[in-house]
């Protein structure tokens, strides 16, 4: 998807943003301007962005932090360990944030990407 973003952090942004979702398709625009700023330090996968907000249009969601876009985590067996949220700040992208349900399931950003692939 860009250069910049680790090949994670691409794969998963696109899965939780390719719905056809008018605010989706704007945060879709914003992608390729990204970076990632920092990483959670748990191990989880969560990435905080930075970018140039002069090169992309922000979403109409005014100041505040939003949910901007979530994916619910499936694996095989059909249980659902967490979920990926997309948080916007301004109308810009900010964060992709990892989280965990289950006690017994490791959910990370590698694992939240395996299981947002489309099963054949």
């Amino acid at each position: 998807m860009t250069e910049s973003l680790p090949v994670d952090v691409a794969d998963v942004l696109a899965a939780v943003l390719s719905t056809d979702n008018p605010v989706h398709a704007v945060l879709r625009r914003q992608v390729p301007h990204l970076s990632v700023r920092a990483r959670c330090t748990c191990g989880c996968g969560t990435a905080y962005f930075e970018f140039d907000t002069s090169e992309v249009d922000p979403v109409p969601t005014g100041p505040r932090t939003v949910v901007a876009a979530e994916a619910q985590l499936v694996t095989e067996a059909g249980e659902r360990p967490g979920e990926v949220l997309a948080f916007t700040q301004g109308g810009y992208l900010s964060w992709l944030e990892v989280c965990s349900w289950s006690d017994d399931i490791e959910v990370t950003l590698a694992a939240a990407r395996h299981w947002l692939q489309p099963r054949s």
